[in-house]
């Protein structure tokens, strides 16, 4: 132990190292983190995120060159702290720049589907990016669940947690939902469509309600267009085909929270 902490600590200078090897697959596997059970969160915003909402990490890593100058909060918010090589940073981060510090997270325990929530249906998005963006504008205009059907990218991997930005803390997630189980939703859903349906502008929204946000190249499947009580679309007067699926998550979302009491 270092003086001054009453949490434990460990130094590792190993590649072989079991928390390493964990780390390398947590990082770099986008569905480990289910044969794990533990999500792995690189850098100081989302160690912050995470301590914001009450989440204790089981396990606080720190750089060798950090380890003493890391913040007494850093230092005390976990069960044991790892102080690694920097020599091995490269190997348990997905970023270009690795980063100074992370926390090892158990993995929340999956939650049933909420019927009557504001929800986001993710029918297929694939692309990290967009996920963790969609999750980020569910968080911020008042959609507290997000339903991820089969063939949605992992909510938990590396890259969507990045993207997300700390949106995770604030979400419930349901993640591996079949379409037919959306049939349980007592909220109206409401799809987007680039041909289909009228403009969001002349439309008043339900809230709550669940908005469906489709494949990046294929839009919302047949199933789901099927349980759909509102079909929109976004007016585009600069004339493109379609926008991004996260750019149009962010509208759609804003649109509702307008019509909040």
């Amino acid at each position: 132990m270092s003086a001054g902490f009453s949490v434990p600590v460990t130094h590792v200078s190993s590649r072989d190292n079991v928390l390493v090897k964990d780390l390398r697959r947590l990082s770099q596997d986008n569905t480990a983190y289910r044969k794990q059970g533990r999500v792995w969160l690189e850098g100081d915003h989302l160690c912050r995120a995470a301590l914001a909402r009450g989440l204790k990490p089981v396990v606080a890593v720190f750089s060798e060159s950090f380890w003493p100058l890391a913040h007494a909060e850093w230092a005390q918010a976990a069960i044991k702290n790892i102080v690694i090589a920097d020599a091995l940073l490269p190997e348990i981060s997905g970023l270009e720049s690795p980063a100074r510090m992370g926390f090892v997270l158990e993995l929340p325990a999956s939650p049933p589907l909420q019927t009557d929530a504001a929800s986001v249906i993710l029918d297929r998005v694939q692309d990290a990016g967009n996920v963790g963006s969609i999750l980020r504008s569910a968080a911020a205009f008042g959609f507290g669940q997000i339903i991820a059907l089969k063939g949605t990218a992992a909510l938990w991997s590396p890259k969507v947690l990045r993207a997300g930005m700390g949106a995770h803390f604030a979400l419930r997630l349901v993640e591996g939902v079949e379409p037919a189980a959306l049939a349980a939703l007592t909220v109206p859903i409401v799809v987007t469509s680039s041909h289909h349906g009228s403009f969001l502008h002349q439309q008043t929204l339900p809230m709550p309600c669940a908005w469906a946000m489709g494949h990046e190249g294929q839009g919302i499947s047949d199933e789901l267009m099927a349980h759909a009580r509102l079909k929109v679309r976004i007016d585009q007067p600069g004339g493109e085909e379609s926008l991004n699926v996260a750019a149009a998550a962010a509208i759609c979302l804003y649109a509702s929270a307008l019509t909040r009491p």
